[in-house]
Parts: C-alpha cells; structure tokens; sequence
C-alpha cells in the first residue's frame, strides 16, 4: 500500500512557475513509476508526465513538453513536478500516481497505475 500526498499547488500568473510535490509513504517507493496527471472541469483526466523507478526515463504530454519537467528522490520518497511557462490552460486539479506499468506508451494510462493522491490545485490566470 502506498500512500500519495500532492502539496504545491495555488495562483499564479501566465507565464509564472509552480512546483508541485508528491510525498510518498509505505513500501517501496522507489520501485514505482510515477505520473503526475490532470483534470479540469468537464474534462478527462490528461497525462501530464512520468518517470521510472529510477529516474533515469521521463515521458511527457505533448502539452507540457519543454515546459514541465518531472523528477524524483527515493531517498525522500518524493516525486516533483516543475511547471514553468504556465498558460491559463494549464489550469486543473493535479493528480500524482504510482504503478508499475511496463512501457513509457503504459505510463499514459491512468488506469495502469495503482495508487493515486488527492489532488492539488493549479489555476493560472491571464
């Protein structure tokens, strides 16, 4: 069992930067992958970004890619997500994750991942 924390979220102007953290507590954080997603009103849950166990791969959705940058520490058993060049359609709950899928194409699915935190907000205004 796992248990996933999100912390970071807030206002912030277009063009501004965020940080968000995922604090991880059970066993074995460092043999999960783990994805941030999103979701915003009337919206499906969005891919946002992932990363091994390791952290030696990272995968990212075409909407944030360049912009957004995931990372992890095993030893914190925290994973980050660095948002920077944030747009109004940024905008959404952020959710982190942890699961064990098999390929970077299975760390797009929300439904491959087993355990999932609260979510925090992100609301970036114009």
């Amino acid at each position: 069992q796992v248990q996933l924390v999100e912390s970071g979220g807030g206002l912030v102007q277009a063009g501004g930067s965020l940080r968000l953290s995922c604090a991880a507590s059970g066993r074995a954080f460092s043999t999960y992958t783990m994805g941030w997603f999103r979701q915003a009103p009337g919206k499906e849950r969005e891919f946002v970004a992932a990363i091994n166990w390791s952290g030696s791969r990272t995968y990212y959705g075409d909407s944030v890619k360049g912009r957004f940058t995931i990372s992890r520490d095993n030893a914190k058993n925290t994973v980050y997500l660095q948002m920077t060049g944030l747009k109004p359609e940024d905008t959404a709950v952020y959710y982190c994750a942890a699961g064990q899928p098999s390929t970077p194409r299975r760390w797009t699915r929300h439904g491959n991942y087993d355990y999932w935190g609260q979510g925090t907000q992100v609301t970036v205004s114009s």
